[in-house]
Order: C-alpha cells, then structure tokens, then sequence
C-alpha cells in the first residue's frame, strides 16, 4: 500500500506563489510517477504536471509550463510543486497522486484525469483571487 499527502495549499493573490508538497510513504517501487492534478467544482480533473522518480524527467501541461517546477525531496520523501505567478484559473482543488513509471513516460497521466494512477491523496484547496 502507498500513502500520499499533500500539504502547502491556502489562497494567494494573482501573482503570488505556492509550493505544494506530496509526502509519499508506503510500499514504493524504486522507480515510479507522481503527479499532480487540479479539479475545479463542475470541471473534470486535469493534469497539472508529473514526475518521473527514476531519472528525475519532468512533465508540465501547457497551462503550467514556465510558471510550475516539480521537484524531488529526497530526505523529505516528498515530490514538490512550485507554482508562481498564480492566476485564477490556477484555484482548485489539487490532487497527488502515483502511478508506474509507465504513466509518465508514455504521457499517459495526461488522460482523463490521471484515471491510471493508482494511488491518490485527499487533497488541498488553492485559491487565487483577482
């Protein structure tokens, strides 16, 4: 079993910046993804940005490139997710979760939502006000 825990959300205005932590526990392969989502009221869930934890590549949507880094903690064991100059459309509530490695490197965790991942958090809500 594998545990994740998302922790860092809270509200900012537009601009601002958060840093969003996953803590992964549990029985982890060596090598697997993690990924971040975002679902807002109404709206399906989508990919926000994934990581590959067995070489470090990394993966945004489109929405996120050059405003969100991920990264890897590995004294904290936790897969963090730097988001800046925040917009509105940013708000929602943000999901971690783990898939195999397959789910990164084919661009799979892209598709509906991350319904291939296996493991997911409970959850954090981000909001951006105008």
């Amino acid at each position: 079993e594998v545990y994740l825990e998302e922790s860092g959300g809270g509200s900012v205005q537009t601009g601002g910046s958060l840093r969003l932590s996953c803590g992964v526990s549990g029985n982890t392969a060596s090598t697997y993804c993690v990924g971040w989502f975002r679902q807002t009221p109404g709206q399906a869930r989508e990919g926000v940005a994934a990581l590959y934890l067995g070489g470090g590549t990394t993966y945004y949507a489109d929405n996120a490139k050059g405003r969100f880094t991920l990264s890897q903690d590995n004294a904290r064991r936790t897969v963090d997710l730097q988001m800046n100059s925040l917009r509105p459309e940013d708000s929602g509530t943000y999901y971690c979760a783990q898939g195999s490695s397959y789910e990164c490197y084919s661009g799979s965790w892209r598709s509906g939502g991350g319904y291939r991942m296996d493991y997911w958090g409970k959850g954090l809500l981000v909001t951006i006000s105008s």
